[in-house]
């Protein structure tokens, strides 16, 4: 097990997530069966990494059933909020449920095993609104360009995965999609994880140089808009990564203490509503 060798502030976030427990059924649209990666696991992870907060993402393989991730964020009051999964119909009530059980946002996957399209964007949207939560967006960031317009319009704050979830890394900071993404950020209503390079990187570990060309662009000019994410328990990849290596690249990325700060706590505590 890898080491961290630097310590991360008081009360920092690990912005996603994903609990799967066999205790509750996968869904018929499933893709996969994930790991059993229970909340007990997860907190030894956190612990080993020195943080106290976390946001736990709603999985594509539980679809609209929202119980293991609720059941999580419950057992660590003041400390989780949740992401969930909805469909276009749902409710007032239903979400005013949510939102006392810890839900800050709402996951739209937009690759393989998502459930909803981008037509369910502005719906959603409209009906969240009042609560002040976020829609959590993942694509393939090659589409920026085309999609660009269509996100803008909505009137939410966005959250996108994965450092923009770039298939192919583009090879410059002057690439037409990653320059999309930087537009967005411009907005000030746009938020984006610095995480799981290792889902689209062609460099690979342990450095991921590609994504890492990206993601220290992001933390140099919008480190207000930047957070911080493990993806644990890291569905489908084999071998697995050393959670402690992904953090340990963070301040790899980040030039300046006062960002990480920003990244790892402040921006986090703004989005998802912690308190001290």
């Amino acid at each position: 097990m890898s080491t961290l060798p630097w310590a991360a502030p008081a009360n920092a976030c690990d912005c996603h997530v994903h609990i799967y427990d066999d205790a509750y059924p996968l869904a018929a649209t499933a893709s996969f069966k994930p790991p059993h990666a229970p909340l007990a696991d997860y907190a030894q992870v956190q612990a080993q990494l020195g943080l106290t907060r976390v946001v736990v993402v709603q999985p594509t393989g539980y679809g609209f059933d929202n119980r293991c991730t609720l059941a999580a964020v419950a057992a660590c009051p003041g400390r989780a909020r949740a992401v969930a999964m909805v469909p276009t119909g749902v409710s007032e009530g239903e979400l005013q449920d949510l939102h006392a059980a810890g839900v800050r946002g709402l996951r739209v996957m937009l690759l393989s095993a998502g459930l909803l399209g981008w037509e369910a964007l502005a719906p959603l949207a409209r009906k969240i609104a009042a609560l002040g939560w976020h829609l959590n967006v993942q694509f393939d960031g090659r589409e920026l360009v085309q999609r660009q317009a269509l996100l803008q319009s909505v009137n939410v704050p966005l959250v996108l995965d994965h450092t923009g979830k770039f298939l192919s890394p583009p090879a410059s900071t002057q690439d037409p999609a990653f320059e999309a993404l930087c537009r967005l950020l411009d907005t000030g209503r746009v938020w984006v994880k610095l995480s799981a390079p290792y889902e689209t990187s062609r460099s690979g570990p342990p450095h991921y140089e590609d994504v890492g060309l990206l993601a220290r662009h992001l933390a140099a000019h919008y480190p207000e808009r930047c957070l911080w994410a493990s993806n644990w328990p890291h569905p489908n990849q084999n071998p697995l990564p050393s959670n402690a290596d992904l953090l340990a690249l963070l301040p790899q990325w980040v030039a300046r203490s006062a960002d990480l700060q920003r990244i790892l706590v402040d921006n986090p505590a703004q989005l998802y509503g912690f308190s001290d």
